[in-house]
């Protein structure tokens, strides 16, 4: 199985590659073409050797060696154009969240998948981890009636390793953009069949106000699940400082009608002091999420499973994320169920 690398530009771009350079029977090629427009970061043929997998010199280069699947990790506005380009050479499409910038670029993208019998998955690692489908089993039952959803991730801003992050055309957003769909998904994940109604949302500049994207932000939404309306509150902030041992992290607080349960698929690591950082310790161990997802993947592309979360789920976290934004402009909570439906 042959699978393309379509970018550096995201952080997660490397840990594919080099976890799929170790799995056997699997060619890994990669491109960055756009390095020159990111100095000073890792990118590029050089980044390609270090994690050692083949380099190509462009997507049309990669794309005429007939890879079966790609991944593609380019900024979040230039999603769309590589998906396309991926679908028209019949390559299946592992994207990196959020799907697009835009309703329009996510459904085309949706629709060239289709269009041409490949499939479009969004990369969202945390929803295949173990933690996740023990909460899956308890959400189903023993947990009764949900009452309420209340979710975090928090991270460092991310503009020393990518500046683009903080860039509104290349990024379409900030905070909000960045950490609102993982919760999102999980909740989608979790209740597959629930939808959001509303959202009401507030952002600020107060921490990294040098930056022209939001870094604070905090959504609450109704959330339908089972005939009901639950309220689901999620804190999407880059509130780590700078200096923080690990990036952030995830949780998610369910409580029912019959009990609490508060996932972390962060949690297991080892603590303490290491004079060599001058930092706290944090060394997470237990499964790598990015590696679950690969494995997902690849068996998506082996034809042994269907994309999940695929391009419409990707399309309805982006159209909250959207209201969240709308919701900021006009200070009012903002009707979901038009977009939605």
């Amino acid at each position: 199985m042959r699978v393309g690398v379509m970018s550096f530009a995201h952080l997660h771009a490397a840990s594919y590659a080099r976890l799929l350079a170790v799995i056997p029977g699997v060619e890994v090629l990669a491109t960055d073409p756009d390095h020159a427009r990111r100095p000073g970061e890792s990118g590029g043929a050089e980044l390609a050797d270090a994690l050692g997998v083949a380099y190509e010199a462009d997507y049309a280069a990669l794309l005429a060696a007939r890879p079966d699947a790609v991944i593609i990790c380019a900024e979040n506005a230039a999603h769309r154009p590589l998906v396309e380009l991926a679908a028209a050479a019949g390559a299946h499409v592992l994207c990196e969240k959020p799907i697009a910038t835009t309703l329009a670029d996510a459904q085309a993208m949706t629709t060239a998948c289709a269009a041409a019998g490949v499939q479009l998955m969004i990369a969202h690692p945390v929803r295949f981890s173990p933690a996740v489908a023990e909460l899956r089993q308890l959400a189903a039952g023993p947990l009764g009636e949900i009452v309420s959803i209340a979710g975090t991730n928090n991270g460092r801003i991310p503009h020393g390793e990518r500046a683009w992050f903080v860039d509104p055309a290349a990024a379409g957003g900030g905070a909000l953009t960045d950490h609102l769909v993982h919760v999102l998904d999980l909740v989608d994940c979790l209740w597959p069949d629930s939808r959001v109604r509303s959202v009401y949302a507030v952002a600020n500049r107060l921490l990294h106000p040098e930056v022209a994207v939001e870094t604070v932000g905090l959504a609450a939404l109704r959330l339908e699940l089972g005939g009901r309306d639950v309220p689901v509150v999620i804190d999407a902030s880059w509130s780590r400082p700078d200096g923080f041992a690990t990036w952030g992290g995830l949780t998610l607080r369910v409580t029912g009608t019959g009990g609490i349960v508060d996932l972390d698929p962060f949690a297991g690591r080892i603590g303490g002091h290491l004079n060599s950082t001058g930092n706290a310790a944090w060394i997470g161990y237990g499964p790598e999420l990015d590696a679950l997802l690969l494995d997902a993947f690849l068996r998506v592309v082996a034809g042994e499973a269907v994309a999940v979360p695929d391009g419409v789920a990707g399309t309805r976290s982006l159209a909250v994320v959207l209201a969240a934004y709308e919701s900021v402009r006009t200070g009012q909570p903002v009707d979901c169920t038009r977009t939605l439906r």
